[in-house]
């Protein structure tokens, strides 16, 4: 018998536009997921390291410069704060949260 700690947690966003799977990685807890394409607002509770896996993303951190993350690029975004993040095409992402 499985408990729910054994379960992949799955969140959706946006009317299922963004969907990601929970995992534990060697690195900590951390979000596979996918976004379609669009423009997304969101804040974090900790630290945040994301990769893009296929795809480029754009993000703008609280009110910064639109930054550009290609393929393989890790990118950080700081604990307690909001942030957006613009996809021209559909993206697949790791997110690693510290």
């Amino acid at each position: 018998m499985s408990s729910s700690a054994d379960k992949v947690s799955h969140n959706v966003y946006f009317d299922g536009k963004v969907q990601s799977l929970g995992i534990e990685t060697e690195k900590g807890p951390a979000t596979v997921g996918v976004m379609k394409k669009g423009t997304y607002v969101f804040n974090t509770s900790s630290l945040e390291t994301m990769v893009v896996i296929s795809g480029n993303m754009s993000t703008k951190v609280s009110g910064g410069d639109w930054l550009t993350h290609k393929k393989g690029e890790p990118f950080e975004v700081a604990a307690h704060t909001s942030f957006e993040v613009m996809c021209a095409t559909d993206v697949a992402y790791i997110c690693y949260y510290s």
